[in-house]
C-alpha cells in the first residue's frame, strides 16, 4: 500500500483495533505464513491496524494485507526482560520494509549506551520513521513524548523490573488515563485487553486506539483460560 501520511495514519487509526499478530516458540503459527493468516482474518474483522515482530513476518504481513503495520524486533535486556526494537540497524530496517511506524522501547533502560527516550531522539534524527514508545509508566510515556515519539503505547506496564509487582490480570487503565491527561501524542491502549468490555473502557479512558493480540492470535492460550476456568469450576 501507499504510505500514509502522518494525519491520514492516525485518523485511520482513532478509536480502532490494532491486532497484534505474533507467534513464538512452538506455536504452529510461529512462520511467516502463520501470522500472516492472523492479519488477513483480522482485516476481515474490522481491524485498522497490525502490530508485528520480526522481518520475515513484518514482510509477509505487509504483502498480505493493506492496513498500516507497527513493526518491532524483539531481544533481551542483560536481566532477561524483554527489549522492543533495541538497535538502529533494526529500526531502519523495519523501516525499509514499509513499516507505517516502528516500536521502540521506550523505558530508561540502556541499550546501545542510550536510555530509550535517548535512543528515540537519535532515531528521529537520523532515520526519522514514526515512533511508537512503548512504555511502562507515567515518568517513562511524558519522557518520550518529549524526546520525539510519535505515539505511545501502555505496552510495558507489568512487564519491566520496575512495574512486574503491580501486574495485574487485567490492564492498566489508571496508567492510560494519567498518559491521555498529560502528553498532546496519541496514547495506545496495550497490554492484556483480553476482552471487547476491556477494549470499551480503554475507550471511555481516552485511548487513541487498542491493541489486543493473546485474546485474538494466541489460540493455545485462549484454550488454557477455558481449560482453568473448567478445572476451577464447581459441577455435579
Amino acid at each position: 500500500m501507499q504510505p500514509l501520511s502522518p494525519d491520514r495514519l492516525w485518523a485511520t487509526l482513532h478509536h480502532g483495533l490494532i491486532v497484534s499478530c505474533q507467534a513464538e516458540g512452538d506455536s504452529p503459527f510461529n512462520t511467516p505464513e502463520g501470522v500472516a493468516l492472523f492479519a488477513r482474518a483480522a482485516a476481515q474483522g474490522g481491524a485498522v491496524g497490525i502490530r508485528s515482530e520480526g522481518l520475515e513476518k513484518t514482510r509477509r504481513i505487509l504483502a498480505e494485507v493493506s492496513l498500516p503495520v507497527i513493526g518491532l524486533l524483539k531481544s533481551s535486556f542483560p536481566d532477561g526482560s524483554v527489549c522492543i526494537t533495541g538497535t538502529l540497524a533494526g529500526v531502519r530496517e523495519l523501516a525499509a520494509l514499509g513499516c507505517a511506524v516502528v516500536a521502540i522501547d521506550g523505558t530508561a533502560r540502556r541499550r546501545e549506551g542510550l536510555t530509550g527516550p535517548e535512543f528515540i531522539a537519535r532515531v528521529k534524527a537520523e532515520v526519522g520513521c514514526l515512533v511508537m514508545a512503548d512504555i511502562a509508566t507515567v515518568a517513562e510515556g511524558e519522557a518520550c513524548a518529549t524526546a520525539g515519539a510519535d505515539c505511545l503505547s501502555t505496552t510495558l506496564s507489568g512487564y519491566t523490573p520496575e512495574t512486574a509487582a503491580h501486574k495485574t490480570a487485567g490492564p492498566d487503565l489508571e496508567l492510560l488515563r494519567q498518559l491521555v491527561g498529560r502528553v498532546r501524542v496519541p496514547v495506545l491502549a496495550e497490554g492484556r485487553f483480553n476482552t471487547p468490555a476491556d477494549a470499551a473502557l480503554a475507550r471511555q479512558a481516552g485511548a487513541w486506539a487498542v491493541v489486543a493480540g493473546s485474546a485474538i492470535t494466541r489460540p493455545a492460550l485462549i484454550t488454557e483460560w477455558y481449560v482453568q476456568a473448567l478445572q476451577g469450576a464447581e459441577g455435579e
